[in-house]
């Protein structure tokens, strides 16, 4: 099974997509793909996003198109059943963590402190998602665990945004930065495509 960095192949930008419908979703992987970007990932936050996902990979099969808050096995197999090709999760449970260690695709689980990664570590995952990672400590807690979980690396998410996810991706334990802030709610409401598109592209430099 391939590794989440590994996956993302260099990108480090990981864009979120939340959809209120299949339309929404597929209009805004569109806008970033026209950025160049390869990976997104659909946030399991409303009643289409299940069916986004899917269109999204009907619409767009150059993508590699994952599910993100995936909060229990129940919802990791609808999101298997939609051919997610990578799952993120914003939290860790014993059953959850041997699930997605079984799933056969790349998986992130989400960590927010210390007794979190050992878990994940536990369960074989080298690779985690910091969430929120503004609210979990952000740079100085990645700073600090650098030295205690040396072959952990994080994609930090929540509460990064273009003003500060340079920073982040400085850090030599972070292989990539999720968000919200290059697909602006606003944006997407007014069906402003290439202020998604311009923001990924200033986002990946």
């Amino acid at each position: 099974m391939k590794l989440f960095s590994e996956m993302m192949a260099g990108q480090t930008l990981l864009p979120i997509i939340q959809a209120d419908s299949v339309a929404q979703g597929v209009a805004i992987a569109g806008a970033m793909a026209e950025a160049g970007l390869k990976v997104v990932e659909v946030v399991l936050r409303s009643d289409a996003s299940l069916k986004a996902l899917t269109a999204i990979k009907q619409q767009y099969p150059e993508l590699i198109v994952g599910a993100g808050t995936v909060l229990d096995t129940e919802i990791l197999a609808q999101a298997l059943d939609a051919k997610a090709d990578y799952i993120v999760t914003p939290c860790v449970t014993p059953d959850l963590l041997a699930a997605l260690a079984s799933s056969g695709v790349p998986a992130i689980p989400g960590v927010a402190n210390c007794a979190d990664i050992a878990l994940a570590r536990d369960a074989g995952f080298r690779e985690v998602k910091l969430f929120p990672a503004s609210l979990a400590g952000g740079i100085p807690f990645l700073k600090a665990v650098s030295s205690v979980f040396r072959d952990i690396s994080f994609c930090p998410t929540g509460g990064i945004n273009a003003d500060n996810c340079g920073d982040f991706l400085a850090l030599p334990n972070v292989i990539a930065v999720g968000g919200t802030w290059v697909a602006k709610k606003d944006w997407v409401e007014a069906e402003n495509w290439q202020a998604i598109t311009d923001a990924c592209r200033d986002a990946i430099g």
